[in-house]
């Protein structure tokens, strides 16, 4: 029996690709989940924190009823994640984000139709769902598939779709909503989101690379492609653990708390962003090209990480960003100009690159592959429940003492914590069998 005989006995192989690029195909499935990446964004913080000020003022609500509509949708959602773990393990990365693109698509057009409280609260826990949680966790899923070796780039360029995302869609709704109305940018997303993502999905995402008769990293190409499988199925199963084992380590729930505090903080300045800038006086049209200018600035640093996580220690390189993080903060609080503001959004920038890597790079590389969906769908869930506990104490703070400095210094206790809890959680170690 020759190699494609063996490949179909694995169930290997027997999907086609929709073209044969030059390039391993795994690049093209970055360049994918990079556009899925980018694609969540109408859920993300940084999109729906410019419609805040104008859902204050169509609904006359206040700056913390919305918070906490906010906050609440988005623990719902999170707390339901989970489904969408389970489907990626069990149905693949394709058909789930067919499914959940079409959903945030319709998540949109049901946002531009709010007219009060009850239909807000529905539309922010779709967005955030569909947005900020499944369109997160799939492409997080699927480039670990694909990339071993070289896991740590293709995280890197998969986050660029991330960046592209914050860098973008703050201004252009600007301009939609100037445009045709805040309803009219709602509608456009959703229309963009079923008519040009959905199909791309549908036609270039692959599961994995052995559905498709290749391996990880395009391994085999050039020698035994027999062996190469086989090294590659041996290295999947001894580096997977299951959930039940990995729920027993610290490093996994260090992992989490670590998940969550990026997260937590960054929304709640983000979606309070315009009101702590603006009380600083500088006007919403610097606020917005200063909320663009984060993720232009995480760029490089992004790029940068992806290849330093590949030869320096997770868990140090992780343990460092959020010592950034607290220093962050700190600028935060005492900067009162558009210059320090500036050096204060780029090392921002540099914190919020760093931890994307990390974070997307943790649970492959501690737990393995073989229940990705599951352990993954954990840290999102616990990324959407610190993004909603983010946004109700800042708005709480300033509602009670009138800006943000209290909350922005009682937040610098949670990155200091994350920075011990990550410098003392190396990879963990298996006792027993390859799956435990």
């Amino acid at each position: 029996m020759n190699f494609s005989d063996n490949q179909t006995a694995r169930g290997i192989g027997k999907d086609k690709l929709p073209l044969h690029p030059p390039f391993f195909y795994g690049w093209l499935i970055v360049a994918m989940a990079a556009l899925g990446a980018f694609f969540s964004g109408p859920g993300q913080t940084y999109s729906i924190s410019v419609f805040m000020d104008i859902y204050i003022e169509e609904f006359e609500g206040n700056r913390t009823m919305i918070s906490s509509l906010y906050s609440g949708a988005t623990l719902t959602a999170g707390l339901l994640l989970f489904l969408t773990g389970r489907l990626i393990d069990k149905k693949g990365q394709r058909y789930t984000t067919v499914l959940v693109g079409t959903l945030l698509g319709a998540a949109c057009f049901w946002n531009s139709a709010v007219i009060g409280p009850v239909m807000m609260f529905i539309g922010f826990f779709m967005l955030r769902l569909f947005g900020q949680g499944s369109m997160t966790l799939v492409p997080n899923t699927l480039v670990p598939q694909w990339f071993s070796r070289q896991r740590g780039r293709a995280f890197s360029f998969m986050t660029l779709g991330v960046l592209a995302s914050g860098a973008t869609m703050p201004p252009v709704h600007f301009f939609l909503i100037e445009l045709g109305g805040w309803r009219f940018a709602w509608m456009f997303w959703g229309t963009i989101l079923l008519i040009v993502f959905v199909p791309a999905a549908f036609i270039f995402i692959r599961n994995r690379p052995e559905d498709v008769g290749l391996l990880p990293d395009n391994d085999g190409q050039n020698g035994n492609m027999e062996e190469a499988a086989a090294a590659s199925a041996k290295e999947r199963d001894e580096s997977s653990w299951s959930v039940d084992a990995a729920i027993r380590t610290k490093s996994f729930w260090f992992a989490l708390f670590c998940a969550v505090v990026p997260s937590l903080v960054n929304t709640g300045i983000t979606i309070h962003l315009f009101s702590i800038l603006g009380e600083k006086g500088i006007e919403r049209p610097i606020i917005a090209f200063l909320l663009s200018l984060m993720p232009i600035t995480a760029f490089l640093f992004t790029l940068a990480a992806g290849f330093v996580v590949e030869r320096i220690k997770l868990h140090m390189v992780y343990s460092f960003s959020f010592l950034l993080s607290s220093l962050t903060l700190v600028l935060l609080v005492y900067a009162q100009t558009v210059w320090s503001v500036i050096i204060f959004i780029v090392l921002w920038g540099v914190f919020d690159g760093m931890t994307k890597i990390c974070n997307n790079m943790i649970w492959p590389e501690y737990f393995g592959l073989n229940h990705i969906g599951k352990l993954k769908s954990f840290a999102t869930t616990a990324v959407v429940i610190g993004s909603a506990l983010g946004p109700l104490p800042f708005g709480m703070a300033f509602d009670y003492f009138g800006q943000y400095n209290e909350i922005l210094w009682m937040m610098t206790i949670l990155p200091v914590t994350a920075a011990v809890l990550a410098f003392a959680s190396p990879p963990p170690q298996k006792k027993s069998s390859p799956e435990m």
